[in-house]
C-alpha cells in the first residue's frame, strides 16, 4: 500500500521539518503538544505521522535542544514506547509536572499548550490562531 502524499516523508521536506521542530522548541516545560496539533499548525493536518518521523530522526545535538518529550499523541499519552523511548519520556515529562492517570495519559484539557502564534504554509509565514 502507497501512503499517501500527506504522510510520507521526503528528504526534500526541509521546509515541514524546520517548521515542526520550530513549533516544538515553542512549547514551555510542563506542557505539552499533539502530533496532530503539530501537523495542523504546520499546515499539513493529515501528517501527525510525519511528525512523529521528524521527531524520531532528530540528531543528538537536536534532541538536547528541542523538548521532543512535548509531544504526545490525541489521547493524551505516549507514543515512543515504540520505539524505546517511552519511559524516557514519561520520566522527562513527570520531571517537569506533567501528571499522568492510571491509563498513562495526561489530561490535555490541563497540559496542552496553546499556541498563540502558528507557522504555516509552503513559505513558512507565521499567522495568528
Amino acid at each position: 500500500m502507497k501512503p499517501s502524499e500527506s504522510e510520507s516523508y521526503h528528504a526534500d521536506d526541509v521546509g515541514f521539518r524546520q517548521v515542526v521542530l520550530a513549533l516544538v522548541e515553542q512549547i514551555p516545560a510542563s506542557r505539552v503538544a499533539t502530533y496532530g496539533q503539530l501537523a495542523r499548525l504546520s499546515g499539513r493536518p493529515r501528517a501527525a505521522r510525519l511528525v512523529g518521523t521528524v521527531l524520531r530522526e532528530l540528531s543528538a545535538d537536536e534532541a538536547e535542544r528541542v523538548p521532543w518529550q512535548r509531544v504526545i499523541n490525541a489521547q493524551g499519552g505516549i507514543s515512543t514506547y515504540k520505539v524505546g523511548a517511552g519511559e524516557l519520556q514519561r520520566a522527562l515529562l513527570e520531571a517537569e509536572g506533567v501528571r499522568f492517570d492510571t491509563e498513562g495519559r495526561c489530561d490535555l484539557d490541563v497540559y496542552r499548550f496553546s499556541f498563540g502564534m502558528t507557522l504555516t504554509g509552503a513559505s513558512g509565514g507565521v499567522s495568528g490562531s
